[in-house]
């Protein structure tokens, strides 16, 4: 490589690509690599868990309203507290209310 290279390059970038490639094949540094590409992917998926885990939040909250109109802040507060599980055991659970007394006994049951 460096032969090929010092055709069209000069030797100081030559040594530079080749500190640069020795590094770059260094255990140390590809384990700095793979510690960061795993915090990145921990991150992405704790992003990616809070955005669906809202999009959950904001469908059962429609559902409801859609069914009884405006819902008590403290009703609407205690839904946005619940985990993903509850988010969906309300949500088919709902499909079988009547009347918005039997969210409010749902929520007390299930908190």
């Amino acid at each position: 490589m460096a032969v090929l290279a010092g055709l069209v390059l000069e030797k100081a970038v030559i040594q530079q690509i080749l500190r640069e490639e020795i590094v770059k094949e260094s255990v140390i540094y590809q384990d700095i690599l793979e510690q960061g590409l795993q915090q990145g992917l921990q991150q992405g998926l704790q992003q990616g868990l809070q955005q669906g885990l809202q999009r959950e939040i904001a469908f059962v909250l429609r559902l409801l309203k859609h069914r009884f109109g405006n819902l008590d802040q403290e009703v609407e507060s205690c839904i946005r507290s619940l985990s993903v599980d509850q988010l969906e055991a309300l949500g088919e659970a709902s499909l079988d209310f009547t009347q918005s007394e039997e969210l409010t006994t749902w929520l007390e049951r299930n908190l």
